[in-house]
């Protein structure tokens, strides 16, 4: 009995030992599958599937795409509310186009973290849906609904389907001349395919492309790869991509408007409009000589064929968005302006007038009259002796240096005008002396930065004065009681040369041999300006994310460069420091300019590529006067 039992209890241990062995191999078993699993879920390669939607990655993109004719793609941010407001009727899109014979992929990507991708396709905004089709990508910008889109990528799903042929015209050599001579108006775009800046404008020009050729008549967009066609670009000075010309009939024109779809659109549209707007009644005249701020340009003609009338026409073209022109028939305006058939009339508003200079001035447009005649007398003339600066016309009107600027409360509204015309007159007596300078008011509040770097902020006084002078040169009136003969005494100090600058300026470093020289107000004209050497120089803010990233590719650069003895490599905190040269416009950080040592009012402004040091290297190779090496031998 006890060795019954005994021979039990051992057969019972055996059974439990084997069972705990058994159990070990099948959780070692479950564990390698558990691991199997994880190393699953951590492999990107692999394509995942939600709702229905494929979700493609930065690693497994090109392997899933490999062999596919047409997949849909959405672009999304996590974040995006319109991306989760989309996601329900994505998820249905997907399903439809599972059913489809044959199937057409549907997926999306997480630009967020695939930004390679994101950068691939160029991805700026979500969520952003294109339909690749065999790899090329086409953009889609309808209506974002099941049955739009589904439509859509069937249509391009199709064995026979090609994309339209681009609206944007390409330029080369062969074409361009007899493309621009023949168009009425046309917009081109020099650009450099490596260019990122041109690659962001690349979609919308298309668009913009698309629409105004729907246009009647259409207006064409052209485009010319600047680094082939480097005669082209020569010849219209085209130093930075893109650059955006305008040509009416050959005749080129610079391009200031904006660079998305919408903008060129509306800019082109009101570009291709005449540039001047008929007047048929006297009355109209009268109002804006009675209330307007500006000057009044009025053409007077016998009729639309006048020769004179098409001269004047074609210098308006050239001063369109400078300037707003008009013309008539009429001989009650003609009488109105005392003018005759034939002429040009500048009148300005009654506000401006003085007994110090003609109320209007007249240009007879003879046969002799050329285009430029009558675009320098529109610009001589269209300012009065002491006109208004404000914001709104500062860069159009008051661009002339030396300008004297008188600062104080101007208003012009009946119950402050009284006031306003007093210290313009006290103005007036002295801008009659020297008319080789600009005189213009300006209301104190416009100008309150202004005044605060003049360091006339806080003078106590009700007016101040100023004198911008060119190159970025200001000067300041010590405060003083204001009266035409203080006001003369400045302006005559001004004219000796006796008066100092005001530059805003951090200290001179006291130890300035490093590779990259620091810049500041002080030394701007030494380093920068200095006729002897090549100057790349960048301004720069410390808040700026932009320029920290650049600051060790920078300081690469100016270590690479350090045997030059003709190049500086130089940097300036904007923000701390005023840029005393009105040539070097700092408009956003980093700014970045190449001043040679024969062309400092002439600086390259370095724009598109890539901030690194080979991309400086080209630029500078490109660019400087002299270099001792190669750009293999550095």
């Amino acid at each position: 009995m006890k060795r019954t039992v005994l021979l039990f209890i051992v057969l019972l241990g055996v059974a439990h030992f084997m069972s705990d062995c058994r159990c070990e191999d099948e959780y070692e078993d479950e564990q390698d599958e558990s691991d199997e699993v994880e190393e699953s879920d951590d492999d990107d390669t692999e394509v995942k599937e939600e709702n229905g939607v494929l979700i493609l990655n930065d690693s497994n993109f090109d392997t899933f795409m490999e062999g596919k004719d047409t997949v849909l793609i959405e672009f999304y941010a996590p974040w995006c509310g319109h991306c989760k407001q989309f996601a329900p009727e994505y998820e249905k899109i997907a399903q439809t186009l599972k059913e489809n014979d044959p199937p057409i992929p549907v997926a999306k990507v997480d630009a967020t973290e695939a930004k390679d991708l994101g950068s691939r396709f160029e991805v700026s905004g979500y969520p952003t849906i294109k339909i690749l089709k065999r790899g090329e990508a086409v953009d889609y910008d309808g209506d974002r609904t099941e049955k739009a889109i589904v439509a859509r990528v069937q249509e391009i799903s199709q064995p026979d389907w090609k994309p339209p042929p681009e609206a944007t015209l390409v330029l080369t050599a062969k074409d361009f001349d007899e493309t621009v001579n023949n168009a009425d108006i046309i917009l081109v775009e020099f650009y450099a395919p490596w260019c990122g800046h041109c690659k962001r404008l690349a979609p919308e020009y298309e668009k913009a492309a698309k629409e105004l050729s729907r246009r009647s008549p259409p207006i064409p967009l052209a485009k010319v790869d600047a680094t082939a066609e480097s005669e082209i670009a020569s010849r219209f000075d085209v130093t930075g991509y893109p650059t955006l010309k305008m040509f009416r009939k050959g005749k080129v024109f610079d391009y200031n408007g904006p660079r998305e779809q919408h903008g060129i659109v509306d800019y082109m549209g009101e570009q291709a409009g005449p540039p001047s707007k008929q007047v048929q009644a006297a009355k109209q005249v009268q109002e804006l000589l009675k209330d307007g701020d500006d000057a009044v340009i009025v053409g007077v003609f016998s009729g639309e064929r006048d020769a004179a009338y098409e001269t004047y026409i074609e210098a308006c073209n050239s001063l369109r968005e400078d300037f707003t022109f008009r013309h008539t028939f009429s001989s009650d305006v003609a009488k109105l302006l005392k003018a005759s058939p034939g002429q040009v009339v500048v009148a300005q508003p009654e506000k401006f007038r003085s007994k110090l200079e003609p109320a209007s001035r007249t240009l007879p447009v003879e046969g002799s009259t050329s285009v430029s005649d009558v675009q320098e007398f529109v610009k001589k003339n269209v300012i009065p002796l002491v006109g208004h600066r404000k914001p709104s016309n500062d860069a159009k009107r008051y661009e002339h240096r030396p300008l004297v600027v008188v600062y104080y409360g101007v208003d012009f509204s009946f119950d402050y005008r009284k006031a306003t015309q007093f210290w313009r007159s006290k103005v007036l007596e002295v801008a009659h002396d020297f008319p080789e300078y600009t005189f213009a008011i300006a209301d104190e509040e416009d100008y309150a930065d202004e005044l605060k770097s003049l360091g006339l902020s806080e003078s106590g006084e009700e007016v101040n004065v100023a004198i911008l002078a060119d190159g970025g040169k200001k000067f300041a009136m010590e405060p003083d009681d204001f009266d035409s003969d203080v006001l003369r005494e400045f302006v005559v100090a001004f004219k000796k040369g006796k008066l100092k600058p005001i530059i805003k300026s951090q200290p001179v470093p006291k130890n300035n041999k490093g590779p990259v020289k620091v810049v500041v107000g002080k030394t701007f004209d030494n380093i920068v300006m200095d006729a002897q050497k090549d100057v790349l120089i960048e301004f720069y803010a410390p808040w700026c994310g932009h320029c920290k990233k650049l600051e060790p590719e920078y300081l690469a650069l100016a270590k690479k460069y350090k045997s030059e003895k003709n190049l500086v490599i130089a940097k300036m905190d904007a923000t701390a420091n005023d840029v005393p040269n009105e040539k070097y416009k700092v408009e956003g950080f980093p700014t970045i300019y190449f001043a040679p040592r024969d062309g400092k009012q002439k600086p390259v402004k370095f724009e598109g590529g890539d901030r690194t040091v080979d991309a400086f290297s080209k630029f500078l190779e490109e660019h400087a006067t002299e270099l001792s090496h190669t750009r293999d031998e550095l």
